[in-house]
């Protein structure tokens, strides 16, 4: 068994609640930090610990503490992110539903941190129903004096409200979530400034994403140190993944990173194997964003090495061979599934929820999509490959924030690996008028006649 830091209490009966999370050791991180820790010395505990963001990026979240401008005099502010919008990603969800306090707690002790008097969760608008156990939440702890005017009697003060969103998927990029917490259109800034400079209300601004919070109250009470020896190397400590799609066991899982991705996909404790028994055809293993792995991928690096669950292995090899553990949204396909048919489901998502902003994303993201319907629905050219290909390269890199560059690799992946699907759709169009057409199908059976064609 895993070593488990965020859900460990998870199943206590009325976890939800602050009496009995207090029962259970809770703010104990906020005991310890108010009452022996200065800020500085806590940012040093999370820099130790080698915690890196959550969200997708993987950016250490001591070193982006270290970045607030403190010189300044100007408030400083703590933002969580929680606007998981993130296909195939429901961890954060998990987390804030069934033991909300924890990421209280985790939002005390770091605004602590970084000398944040004010603080803001900002949650997207579809999770309505956790905002609501927030609030209780934050009223809960309020009332027991963690939250207000001198907190504990250390001449601390912190005042923490939840912002629903409006259901807007870029206003998962940091300074788009800043611009909607300010009131207006969430619209990314360009860099620099960076948030830690000039964020909310042009004041100093840390945004973290919901799991990266959650973590600190541990490493407060257990120290950065015994937190860094869990995991492989610079992927250290637990990670929670949102697994999906055709597995036995979907659901939220703390893993401890290093797991190997063939453990976690069949072992019991974990995905339990697939739901039936056709084979693993490819995976997505850090939400809709991050790049499709194909099945002789996916349990082996290109070097033959043991694929694992860590940054640094799920991303060896590059994009060529490889992809990111991103916010751990792990996707799993049988034979019978249709690439082309998902990578257009998520260029149409990335179309929807692209702001307009940088002309190649706006543009781009509409192409992507009209060209991939074409060939999904039996209409597709020969041409229709390499001009999704000439789009996608012409969004990658050119937009001010990251969307455009979610948008672009899925696309660029799936036409890498399953060139001769795509292939098959374009010169069979009556093979695949069925919408489930795989299914019957599987293209493994048929994809000898693509072959058979170019010769």
């Amino acid at each position: 068994m895993s070593q488990k830091i965020l859900l460990d209490k998870i199943n206590v009966p009325g976890i939800k609640t602050y009496e009995v999370y207090r029962q259970n050791g809770g703010y104990a991180s906020v005991e310890k930090a108010l009452k022996t820790l200065t800020p500085d010395e806590l940012v040093e505990e999370v820099k130790t610990s080698g915690l890196r963001g959550r969200g997708g990026a993987g950016f250490p979240a001591g070193m982006k503490w270290s970045f607030i401008d403190k010189k300044s005099g100007k408030p400083r502010h703590l933002v969580c992110n929680a606007d998981e919008s993130e296909p195939g990603t429901f961890k954060d969800r998990y987390l804030m539903e069934f033991i909300p306090h924890l990421l209280i707690e985790g939002m005390i002790t770091s605004s602590y941190a970084l000398g944040a008097n004010l603080s803001y969760i900002y949650i997207r608008g579809e999770y309505m129903w956790v905002y609501k156990i927030l609030e209780r939440a934050i009223n809960e702890a309020k009332a027991a004096g963690f939250l207000g005017k001198n907190i504990l009697g250390s001449g601390y003060d912190l005042e923490l409200y939840v912002h629903c969103g409006a259901g807007a998927y870029i206003c998962g990029e940091e300074t788009a979530l800043i611009e909607s917490l300010e009131g207006k259109r969430g619209n990314p800034r360009i860099k620099p400034p960076f948030p830690a400079i000039s964020g909310l209300w042009s004041n100093p601004t840390v945004v973290n994403n919901v799991e990266t919070i959650a973590a600190v109250p541990w490493i407060v009470n257990n120290s950065g140190a015994e937190y860094a020896k869990i995991g492989i190397g610079r992927s250290t400590g637990t990670k929670l993944i949102s697994a999906s799609g055709h597995v036995k066991n979907p659901g939220v899982y703390e893993i401890e990173l290093g797991l190997s991705v063939y453990e976690f996909m069949n072992s019991d404790e974990y995905l339990g194997g697939m739901s039936s028994d056709r084979p693993l055809k490819a995976f997505v293993p850090g939400g809709s964003s991050v790049p499709v792995l194909p099945a002789h991928l996916i349990y082996k690096t290109a070097a033959g090495e043991d694929r694992l669950m860590s940054y640094e292995s799920l991303s060896d090899g590059g994009f060529a061979t490889g992809s990111m553990l991103g916010s751990g949204g792990f996707i799993v396909y049988n034979d019978t599934s249709c690439i082309v048919r998902n990578t257009w489901n998520f260029s149409r998502f990335y179309h929807h929820e692209s702001c307009g902003q940088c002309s190649p994303c706006r543009e781009g993201t509409g192409w992507m999509e009209k060209v991939l319907h074409r060939i999904e629905n039996g209409h597709g050219r020969e041409e229709d490959i390499d001009l999704l290909l000439s789009i996608q390269s012409k969004i990658e890199g050119n937009t001010i924030c990251p969307l455009g560059d979610a948008a672009a690799w899925p696309v660029a992946a799936a036409i890498r690996h399953f060139r001769d699907e795509f292939e098959y759709h374009i010169r069979f169009p009556e093979k695949i008028k069925n919408r489930d057409h795989f299914v019957a199908e599987p293209f493994e059976k048929v994809k000898h006649l693509v072959s058979k064609e170019m010769i």
